[in-house]
């Protein structure tokens, strides 16, 4: 991590100094829950999964208990932890209890390995109906189940960031979570998409909402400094780099777990669960999208261009030949 970017200690001195400002843009105190819910976003393919499965299980490995909650319709946020191996889905087990006329048990839905409990809520098959819609049923059964009674010092959420639909938003529309991690690399898409998620962060405080964004993970940290100075600009701090290692990529697609004490990343991923437990949630500044361009060299986006207004001829092509007016004009006396 770069000495340029502010880190926890500073954002926590930073917030006691700013105790005079409006305390609506702020939450400084501790979650009067004992449950920490965390919803975690990021662009598809950013490493969410792989960053979740390695902090939960370092998480557990502290002595804390770990309860982690895939969102996403492609279900795949367990995987890591259960070596490879599908978790039934609570919306598919439903869907087949209920036809056989059985009510689904914990046992049904819920599985664990080294101290990390975990769930996948699913989602519907393509073009069979909405993805965010079965994440608002997901959580309907969910406190069926009893959620609101488990005690869990954790609850980790992994959410798809780049979906605008409203089930998706859940956590930051109804307050659901006190606070939110984002997850993102070097590139302008994940940035984006991590922007897009301040930015309804920021809409829903605008609306009388109390969660923030807890700070950033960098997955695949090539040392070019985008995310860094992305985190900078919207005012969060960076809570973990993960490099862009070989070692780490072949241990993922190997369904190896490295958030533990006994691997070599085990140190990194004990820090970043540190790191979660204390961030507070910060209300964030997003960019617009020439600032977030600016954060890129303008040869690598073609942040340089310059927008050139069409006219009618050109959206006529070869019909732009002059055509008789229909106007009638009247004789001026």
């Amino acid at each position: 991590m770069k000495d340029d970017v502010p880190n926890l200690k500073d954002f926590d001195q930073r917030l006691r100094d700013e105790a005079h400002e409006d305390l609506a843009d702020r939450i400084t105190e501790e979650p009067k829950s004992k449950t920490q819910i965390i919803a975690i976003y990021g662009k598809g393919g950013i490493g969410k999964s792989f960053t979740l499965a390695n902090l939960s299980h370092m998480m557990a490995e502290q002595g804390k208990r770990v309860l982690l909650i895939g969102c996403d319709p492609k279900s795949d946020t367990t995987s890591l932890l259960f070596g490879g191996k599908a978790c039934p889905t609570i919306i598919e087990t439903s869907t087949k209890k209920n036809l056989a006329g059985e009510a689904v048990a914990i046992g049904d839905v819920c599985f664990k390995r080294g101290g990390v409990f975990a769930m996948e809520l699913g989602g519907p098959e393509v073009g069979r109906g909405c993805g965010g819609r079965g994440i608002i049923h997901g959580f309907e059964l969910l406190e069926k189940l009893g959620f609101h009674d488990w005690d869990f010092d954790y609850v980790l959420l992994d959410f798809l960031g780049d979906v605008v639909c409203g089930g998706f938003g859940l956590p930051i529309a109804r307050d659901m979570a006190q606070k939110v991690i984002l997850v993102a690399s070097n590139d302008l898409q994940s940035l984006y998409v991590a922007n897009n998620v301040c930015s309804a962060v920021e809409y829903f405080r605008k609306l009388g909402g109390n969660v923030g964004v807890a700070g950033l993970v960098v997955n695949k940290d090539d040392h070019s400094g985008e995310a860094q100075a992305f985190a900078r600009e919207v005012g969060i701090p960076v809570l973990a780099a993960i490099p862009q290692d070989d070692d780490l990529r072949k241990k993922s697609a190997n369904y190896q777990i490295v958030g533990t004490e006994q691997s070599q990343w085990g140190s990194l991923f004990a820090e970043l669960a540190e790191a979660v437990s204390i961030a507070p949630p910060v209300r964030p500044t997003p960019l617009e999208q020439d600032g977030l361009l600016a954060l890129f060299d303008s040869k690598d986006t073609g942040g340089d261009y310059v927008l050139v207004p069409a006219t009618d001829a050109d959206m006529r092509g070869k019909y732009a030949a002059p055509q008789e007016t229909l106007e009638v004009v009247y004789d001026t006396v």
